[in-house]
């Protein structure tokens, strides 16, 4: 913030007219002083350098470089400054690839011009803001079930990949019979279709894979 208190916010976008009408918006709040305007990734990142403002409102698309990257390294280089991702998107690449960045805030254009000047003094504060469908996307994605990771060698069946897991904690032909209450006879059966499905050669090249997948530990 300035002497006065107020905060300092720069404008990147590559339309001149959207550009304005933000500018405007936050022009006519007392607490806020619009410092600069920008007109692509480079720009804002020069920009920044030289105003040090407090947010950047920033676009996603921009002609050089993506807004994306811009606010990696704005974020990088100027840490107290926040920015508030201002765009069109509504893709979960893009609001995830704005908070990887290092985004505090996503905002689509279509916000009313309150909630814009809500969401840059929240991102003064350093807070995070979303608009209420970001939210949503984002709440989606954590709590929607996740797939679950597909089980090491694929090609064996349940049973076999639990004789394999036996073969890779060391333990013999009796052990897994006992422990999995097979007879002997289907422990080999087991252990061949193993080693033929893995193309291993013997019982230490088996255990060898096994052990590098995560088995036997």
């Amino acid at each position: 913030m300035n002497e006065e208190g107020m905060l300092r916010v720069l404008v990147v976008d590559d339309h001149p007219l959207f550009r304005f009408g933000v500018c405007t918006i936050l022009a006519g709040e007392t607490s806020i002083d619009v410092v600069g305007e920008a007109a692509n990734g480079e720009g804002a990142i020069s920009a920044t350098a030289a105003l040090a403002p407090d947010v950047v409102v920033m676009d996603l698309n921009l002609p050089d470089l993506s807004g994306a990257d811009a606010t990696k390294q704005i974020v990088a280089t100027h840490p107290g400054t926040g920015v508030l991702m201002l765009t069109m998107s509504d893709e979960n690449e893009s609001v995830f690839a704005a908070m990887r960045a290092g985004a505090r805030g996503y905002l689509l254009k279509d916000a009313e011009p309150d909630e814009i000047v809500r969401a840059v003094r929240a991102v003064g504060r350093r807070e995070a803001i979303f608009g209420p469908d970001i939210a949503n996307l984002v709440l989606g994605f954590f709590t929607e079930p996740q797939p679950r990771a597909a089980p090491a060698f694929p090609e064996l069946t349940a049973r076999e990949r639990e004789v394999l897991g036996l073969i890779a904690t060391g333990s013999s032909n009796t052990v897994i019979a006992s422990t999995l209450c097979l007879s002997p006879k289907t422990v080999r059966n087991h252990i061949s279709n193993v080693f033929a499905k893995l193309r291993v050669a013997d019982r230490a090249e088996a255990i060898v894979r096994a052990r590098n997948a995560g088995l036997g530990d």
